[in-house]
């Protein structure tokens, strides 16, 4: 009988040792961007009430979801797509007791029930960043300056990315003020959000049943204008950025400050076509994108002032934003910024301090075992091998395999000598105490 084959599910990853270390690596980027920003971190079930969903997003999205209903029972459950309405959910049951602001992050496990393709999967990982209960400018500019945070901190600068930021507030009045009925605002919106799949003049011709003419479509398709801020820095640095307002009523000019203080306006372009298409943003939005625009957004976000509300919980300002470890590991790469394999091994604390090993004789091989013990109980990682082999040669090629720091080699009951893996060098046979001791001095 054929032996069957198993494969993962379709959307889905394997993470071997090293795929995992590399994940590690991201979230713990995402963690420490958090943590320096007084962001703390919460955390729900992997899996809530399908009605969580539906009460925010309406009954079409259940197709997009990993919905069930178990096994003789009544409620409908679904994966989680997304953290927000979980956060919803948490801050709504506790609001009256929670500081204000709250700040919260998180970094879970996600899943969609969408075709897969490059930078979207079925099962991914997502930092979610929010700020509740502060509905100022300032809070708008800090959830941006934290995911910028991240985005510096990984190598990225703003020749590799853009921050794109609109305000729907802000663009919803430009466009009252030129006669577009608020009642087509949806739907131009909606228009807007999927630009990027429409060639130019298809666009044009589309938007022009908006009113629009080619030229003003072109402003829509280019996307960027331009805001003047002059500021004065503490540090006395006058800043000179230019902002053009005409597309924008003054709310933006406030934000545009805090974006300046918080010294990020050069990773920003404001750009009229972006308005993250859920309904429930009702001020600033914003993604990050790749400079060429070759791959999907990194980030997105904005602030949604009415969630909390929806959910439970009393009237509450908010921001946030979520990012995906999919595309941002895909732009890291094309961009040369994800660390080596043996960069990745150290940062994640698998690199071994020491291999031990003995050249072969009984009595040497004795003393394998109490060492690497010995060493455990001292906080090194030490490691010893597996293989029947005691040919010296073979388990130093092994240790090397394992990016292992230094190879102590035992020679006897009482002696052992120090290899340095990296440069080669090599101490003369020392005693089993003092070579330990030794290996207590090398860093961690």
């Amino acid at each position: 009988m054929a032996k069957q084959s198993y494969q993962a599910p379709t959307g889905t990853r394997d993470f071997y040792p090293l795929d995992a270390a590399k994940r590690r690596f991201v979230l713990e980027a995402w963690r420490r961007a958090s943590i320096i920003h007084g962001f703390e971190e919460v955390d729900g079930p992997t899996f809530e009430h399908l009605e969580l969903y539906t009460v925010k997003s309406g009954d079409g999205i259940i197709s997009e979801l990993f919905s069930f209903t178990r096994d003789g029972g009544e409620k409908a459950y679904a994966l989680r797509p997304e953290f927000t309405p979980t956060l919803a959910r948490l801050y709504a049951t506790k609001a009256n007791s929670l500081p204000k602001p709250t700040k919260w992050f998180c970094t879970p496990t996600t899943f969609r029930a969408e075709r897969p393709q490059r930078g979207r999967l079925r099962e991914f990982l997502q930092w979610n960043v929010d700020l509740i209960g502060d509905n100022s400018p300032q809070a708008d500019a800090e959830i941006i300056a934290t995911c910028v945070s991240v985005l510096a901190g990984l190598g990225l600068t703003p020749q590799d990315v853009r921050v794109k930021v609109n305000h729907r507030q802000a663009l919803a009045d430009w466009l009252t003020s030129r006669g577009l009925p608020t009642d087509r605002h949806g739907d131009l919106f909606k228009l807007l959000d999927n630009k990027h799949k429409m060639p130019a003049p298809q666009f044009a011709q589309a938007i022009a049943q908006f009113g629009f003419t080619i030229e003003q479509a072109d402003v829509f398709q280019k996307g960027i204008v331009r805001v003047t801020v002059d500021e004065v820095l503490p540090t006395g640095q006058k800043t000179d950025h230019v902002v053009d307002l005409t597309y924008f009523s003054e709310a933006v000019l406030p934000l545009s400050k805090e974006l300046v203080a918080a010294g990020i306006i050069d990773w920003i372009d404001f750009d009229l076509s972006i308005v993250r298409g859920l309904a429930y943003y009702t001020g600033m939005v914003f993604e990050v994108h790749e400079a060429s625009g070759a791959e999907r957004a990194i980030a997105g976000g904005g602030r949604y002032d009415n969630l909390i509300e929806l959910f439970g919980g009393p009237p509450t300002p908010a921001v946030g934003f979520g990012m995906g470890d999919v595309v941002l590991s895909l732009v890291l790469q094309d961009r040369g910024k994800f660390p080596t394999d043996e960069q990745v091994l150290e940062l994640a604390g698998l690199r071994p301090d020491v291999y031990v090993l003995s050249n072969g004789m009984p009595e040497a091989e004795l003393q394998v075992k109490p060492i690497v013990a010995q060493l455990r109980k001292l906080n090194i990682h030490a490691r010893s091998t597996y293989k029947t082999t005691r040919n010296v040669g073979k388990l130093l090629q092994e240790a090397a395999s394992m990016k292992a720091r230094v190879a102590l080699i035992v020679e006897s009951a009482t002696h052992a000598t120090l290899k340095n893996l990296t440069t080669g060098e090599q101490t003369q046979p020392t005693p089993l105490p003092q070579a330990i001791a030794l290996l207590t001095q090398r860093p961690a």
